[in-house]
């Protein structure tokens, strides 16, 4: 039952014009439900800021709020409270004068808490109010040893981890007859700790907006690692000891086979997390010392529909749109694997998405469900390929078709046919820019005339980690290093990168934003594919007729303070081409 202090948190939050009364009733009733304080449930709702609900609950308790990152806290005070205690509780001592101790804490409402700091330690408790993040940040900062999430402390005080993250009735029981073969038998997977170690793992992934969980194991160690923004980070791993109850657990779960350890796996499953549904799919390999798992999570409200999200320009931006409202043609999106191609076409087909138009979809797999889009799976193993759907969807009187990716030449001469009798088709490819997918289709087998014919729009796409707002910082890279990027500084001109702090987890980065170079197919263009022009010549026409490279558009983001050198350097190549666009001679087809 929600407390009179809380109510009252949900009174002046409404006060100060953070929270609608809507918003607060709606948040009461999930703590009814979750037992999760009020104002951690508004912030996981995105009703609130950690700041608005930290400024509030201060102004409400009289107790002031301080940034620890700005703290650097001596030895001795951080001895002051015994460790293990420092984790149950997510508090940091930062100061002692006397017998006056001052501890930061994210809910300093709790006197039962206080007063046992106080008999323990002896010593007047003066509480500060700090962000949730701020203090797990300090935590991994002064305890080195716990970063991550502290495994071997889960396991010494399981019954108080608030990790609520698997629902058993969702993803499937029936774990009480599970025998794992394995020598030694002592630890199960529907043991009670192994568990709780899987369902922290995932918990702490979700928090951190991790897409991928690694799970390594060597022969002496399991590591464990977390893809946050398209980087690798390693993590405090679990003990070696429960790695083979932690993979079958994980098996179970996806309905994978446990005792099938020599051949590679793929499965998925649901849970329900921070009140969301999130899917995972889980891959398993065989190495030489046991099963690599790769969790991929699959979060639904990390999913960025909205095509003025993604990072596109305005000008190019106006061009995409322009091309998939067409009522036919084809529109491909090409770039690496994880670089952000099936958001795009999940952006794009909800910008066109109406009740009049008839969608479908075959992926491979479905990674995310669209209300009102036919959607369907692509499973080789049963003959249901690309080509097989594609074939099949003409039949079933589409509008607009997007396709996962075309892999050979069936695919992409149904894909081209179907653009060509009336159809929008959508789909992707593996190049490394635009210009090149022309040249990446005719060497599959499809005529020149068909890809002029049938192509609209080529994208070609790169994600970049974008400057973490919180700890953005002004700096002045060297002249030789800008000019690298194409960017010739202006006197007083600023440029940006994050120095760290909790917002990003120490990385100077939040989130990713798009780089997109944008193909428009015109006469010229399609003049120079039949003449069988090579891809040099095509992106020296494209770049006369406007096209902006992937190396452009990140020259862009950094001026706009959006991302870094580094980041642009990483992702794109250099223009060899051309520093600036070039008027096009149509009569005589020749760069002047």
């Amino acid at each position: 039952m929600p407390t009179a202090m809380e109510k009252r948190l949900g009174e002046l939050l409404i006060e100060e014009n953070v929270v609608s009364q809507g918003d607060v009733e709606l948040a009461l009733r999930k703590q009814k439900e979750t037992g999760l304080s009020l104002g951690r449930i508004l912030i996981d709702m995105g009703k609130a800021s950690e700041w608005e609900v930290a400024a509030t609950l201060g102004k409400q308790l009289n107790v002031p709020f301080i940034t620890l990152s700005h703290y650097e806290i001596d030895k001795d005070i951080l001895e002051s409270i015994p460790e293990e205690l420092v984790h149950k509780y997510k508090i940091v001592p930062v100061d002692k004068t006397g017998d006056a101790l001052t501890i930061a804490l994210a809910d300093p409402s709790n006197i039962y808490l206080l007063d046992e700091l106080k008999l323990l330690t002896r010593c007047q408790i003066i509480p500060v109010i700090s962000f949730e993040s701020d203090i797990k940040e300090a935590i991994q900062k002064y305890y080195p040893n716990q970063r991550g999430g502290n495994f071997e402390e889960a396991l010494k005080d399981i019954s108080d981890q608030s990790v609520e993250v698997l629902d058993q009735e969702q993803i499937g029981g029936g774990l009480e007859d599970v025998e794992l073969p394995e020598d030694d038998l002592s630890l199960q997977a529907d043991d009670a700790p192994v568990v709780q170690l899987v369902n922290l793992m995932i918990s702490e992934a979700l928090k951190m907006r991790a897409s991928d969980i690694h799970i390594e194991p060597y022969e002496r160690s399991l590591r464990l690692r977390y893809r946050i923004d398209g980087v690798l980070h390693e993590m405090s791993p679990p003990p070696k000891k429960f790695q083979n109850a932690i993979i079958s657990r994980i098996k179970i779960l996806a309905d994978l086979d446990i005792a099938e350890k020599r051949l590679p796996q793929d499965g998925r499953f649901k849970v329900r997390a921070h009140n969301r549904s999130v899917d995972f799919r889980v891959s398993s390999c065989p190495t030489s010392f046991g099963e690599k798992v790769v969790i991929r999570i699959l979060d639904q409200s990390n999913l960025q529909v909205r095509l003025t999200d993604l990072g596109f320009e305005s000008t190019i931006m106006k061009k995409f749109e322009a091309e998939i409202h067409k009522p036919w043609g084809m529109v491909l999106v090409t770039g690496p694997t994880g670089s952000g191609k099936s958001t795009t076409l999940y952006s794009a087909l909800s910008t066109i998405n109406d009740p009049s138009k008839n969608i479908m979809t075959i992926e491979d797999p479905v990674e995310y469900q669209l209300l009102g889009i036919n959607q369907v799976q692509a499973r080789q193993e049963i003959g249901l390929t690309f080509a097989a759907g594609l074939r099949s969807f003409l039949r079933q009187d589409p509008d607009i078709i997007m396709v996962g990716e075309i892999r050979d030449f069936e695919t992409a001469e149904i894909g081209i046919k179907a653009a060509l009798t009336g159809h929008l088709v959508l789909s992707t490819l593996h190049t490394n820019d635009a210009p090149s997918s022309i040249s990446r289709l005719t060497n599959m087998g499809v005529e020149p005339f068909l890809v002029t014919a049938s192509l609209n729009m080529i994208v070609a796409q790169r994600l970049v980690r974008r400057i973490c707002p919180e700890c953005k910082t002004e700096i002045q890279p060297p002249a030789d290093l800008l000019h690298t990027v194409g960017i010739d500084p202006e006197p007083g001109q600023v440029f940006y990168e994050g120095t760290g702090c909790a917002n990003c987890t120490g990385t100077g980065f939040r989130g990713r934003v798009a780089l997109y170079e944008v193909l428009v197919m015109t006469d010229t263009l399609r003049d120079a594919v039949i003449s069988g022009a090579p891809t040099n010549r095509i992106k020296q026409l494209a770049i006369g007729e406007g096209m902006q490279t992937l190396r452009v558009a990140g020259r862009n983001k950094i001026i706009e303070g959006r991302t870094t050198i580094g980041e642009v350097l990483s992702a794109t190549v250099e223009d060899t081409l051309y520093e600036t666009p070039v008027p096009v001679d149509q009569n005589a087809m020749t760069v002047q």
